[in-house]
């Protein structure tokens, strides 16, 4: 049997996240893989190098400034979130990420990208914390009007939310049969084609792919969302996410909302670690309803 963790996006929704794994962390929890996307992807990465506590703990402490995510940066950039000082300067200098325990600990660790010219899902296993690696975090969270495209190795590349937003079939294919899922958005939501489409296609015109792909992905997210119901009830998934919607916006500046999201994720962690427990030693098979609140 291999247990996987599968992490959704969503920006600043992937705080409650943040708050799950933390849970989870501390209570010894462990998994043979993890796959994330986006924020999933920036955030979860802290779960292989054993940070809890890393990602509020920077959030809050640069919530408001500039350097970290604003309209200044976006216009000086061309990114909202701060390519060199998200992806270096924090991670290396002011609150490091420990690339010694992230290469040393065996779980894997992958994310998904999107590729400007294919507008499909690339997939990445991150072996080691270094230059490379952060590219490819950078490129899963850049998300389409906001970001400038990730280049890498000649290629061109955005957030992997436009093309597999939860990875969950991605990683039964490498051979994980017993998954986490942790999603942002509670059990039965769907997401609607936007209207805001008609407005992307110009801006979007060098990436005709990409925009497919955003025209496309209510589709296949909603089937995803479907699929991993099945997942759950065949007794091969579980699913743990908000009970409501998340009182958070994409974009956030202000600590206290980020605490009382991290928080929210934290007690869901808590509440669901010994079901986490029991379905990763396989116990006894759960369904969703098991982790509701009673």
């Amino acid at each position: 049997m291999k247990s996987g963790l599968v992490l959704e996006g969503g920006a600043m929704r992937g705080l409650f996240t943040a708050g799950v794994l933390d849970a989870w962390m501390e209570a010894g929890i462990v998994f043979d893989g993890a796959v994330g996307v986006s924020a999933g992807a920036c955030f979860g990465c802290n779960y292989k190098s054993r940070q809890p506590g890393r990602v509020i703990r920077y959030n809050r402490r640069f919530a408001k400034d500039a350097r970290y995510c604003s309209w200044w940066s976006l216009f000086r950039t061309g990114n909202l979130f701060n390519e060199d000082f998200c992806y270096r300067e924090l991670p290396l200098e002011l609150d490091p990420f420990d690339g010694a325990t992230y290469a040393a600990n065996p779980m894997e660790f992958h994310l998904s990208v999107t590729d400007c010219e294919t507008g499909k899902a690339v997939y990445r296993r991150i072996d080691r914390a270094d230059e490379e690696a952060f590219r490819w975090i950078q490129a899963s969270a850049s998300m389409p009007l906001v970001s400038r495209p990730v280049e890498i190795a000649g290629r061109f590349y955005l957030d992997g939310g436009l093309s597999d937003g939860i990875p969950l079939a991605y990683f039964e294919r490498l051979g994980y049969d017993r998954n986490v899922v942790v999603t942002t958005r509670p059990h039965g939501y769907r997401k609607f084609r936007s209207w805001k489409l008609k407005l992307l296609k110009p801006l979007l015109g060098k990436y005709p792919a990409v925009h497919e792909a955003l025209s496309t992905r209510h589709e296949w997210y909603n089937a995803t969302l479907a699929y991993i119901d099945e997942r759950v009830a065949a007794g091969a998934a579980l699913l743990v996410c908000p009970d409501e919607p998340l009182p958070i916006k994409r974009v956030c500046h202000d600590p206290e909302v980020m605490q009382r999201v991290y928080d929210i994720g934290r007690e869901k962690g808590a509440s669901a670690t010994e079901s986490v427990r029991r379905f990763l030693n396989g116990d006894s098979p759960l369904r969703f309803a098991d982790l509701r609140e009673p």
